[in-house]
């Protein structure tokens, strides 16, 4: 706990921070505190209404599932045709190089271009060069 809530909890403490302000300085930090307190008790019913709500389509679900005589091993179950997975088409390899070593590096034309290619580039060579027809 920081120095400021210890001061702020504990009595004495508090009456020794404070004994130099007005009573109308007082009040004003009082107000500010009601403030505080009504807009934390705001917040904590929404939260708590928010919950409520959640619980009672929780247990309009779990109604209709009874209904339909459906349990919940019967949704975790693999019965339950999952969706496809969509796969997306490799792009086409418009470039490809071969090192010295044999190793071969292609490259789509498409995002950051491979360093065995732009040291290429560097050495004179044309991309075209590379092109994959």
């Amino acid at each position: 706990m920081n120095e400021f809530l210890k001061t702020l909890t504990h009595g004495r403490k508090l009456q020794g921070a404070v004994k130099e302000l007005s009573i109308q300085e007082l009040e004003e930090i009082v107000v500010k505190l009601r403030n505080i307190i009504e807009t934390r008790k705001q917040k904590e019913s929404e939260k708590l209404a928010a919950e409520k709500e959640k619980l009672e389509k929780i247990a309009e679900i779990q109604k209709q599932l009874q209904d339909a005589g459906i349990t919940f091993e019967d949704l975790a179950s693999n019965n339950v045709i999952a969706p496809s997975k969509r796969v997306g088409q490799k792009r086409p390899i418009k470039y490809s190089y071969t090192d010295g070593d044999g190793e071969v590096h292609n490259w789509t034309g498409i995002g950051r271009m491979p360093l065995v290619f732009s040291e290429q580039l560097k050495q004179g060579k044309n991309l075209e060069d590379f092109s994959v027809n």
